[in-house]
C-alpha cells in the first residue's frame, strides 16, 4: 500500500511498531549508508520513517468495513388500531406513575422559608 493511503493513526502505529523492531536490532529492510545513519543519529524512528516512505515495510493494515445488508422493510400485516396503541400507552404511563410516586415534584408551597428569613431578620446590624 502507498503511504498516503493510511490515516495518521495507522501511520503512527506502523512507525512505532517498526521503530521498536529496529531498536531491538532487527535487520534494516533498506540499505542506508553509514553517512545517512549518522545524519539521523541512528534514531530508530527516523530509520522507520525512511523505510515507510520507500514502501518496503511488510506491515499491513486490516480495515474492517461495515457489512452491507440488503433487506426490504417489513410491513406489518393489517393496521394497528389507535385504540390498542392508546391503551398500551396509558398502561405504561400508569406503571411509570406508580414507580415514580417515591419522587414527587416539589411545589413552591412545600418549600420552608422559616429558617432563612429568621436569620436574615435577626442578622447583624
Amino acid at each position: 500500500m502507498d503511504a498516503s493511503q493510511f490515516t495518521r493513526y495507522e501511520t503512527a502505529r506502523i512507525l512505532g511498531a517498526r521503530a521498536l523492531q529496529i531498536a531491538m536490532n532487527a535487520p534494516l529492510l533498506i540499505k542506508i549508508s553509514e553517512e545517512d545513519l549518522e545524519k539521523v543519529k541512528y534514531d530508530a524512528l527516523k530509520i522507520a520513517e525512511i523505510e515507510f516512505e520507500s514502501n518496503v515495510l511488510p506491515i499491513s493494515v486490516k480495515k474492517p468495513y461495515p457489512e452491507k445488508k440488503e433487506e426490504r422493510l417489513k410491513r406489518m400485516k393489517g393496521k394497528t388500531e389507535d385504540k390498542k396503541v392508546e391503551d398500551k400507552e396509558t398502561r405504561e404511563e400508569e406503571e411509570i406513575a406508580k414507580e415514580g410516586e417515591i419522587m414527587e415534584l416539589a411545589n413552591p408551597e412545600d418549600e420552608v422559608e422559616g429558617d432563612i428569613s429568621e436569620e436574615a431578620e435577626s442578622g447583624e446590624d
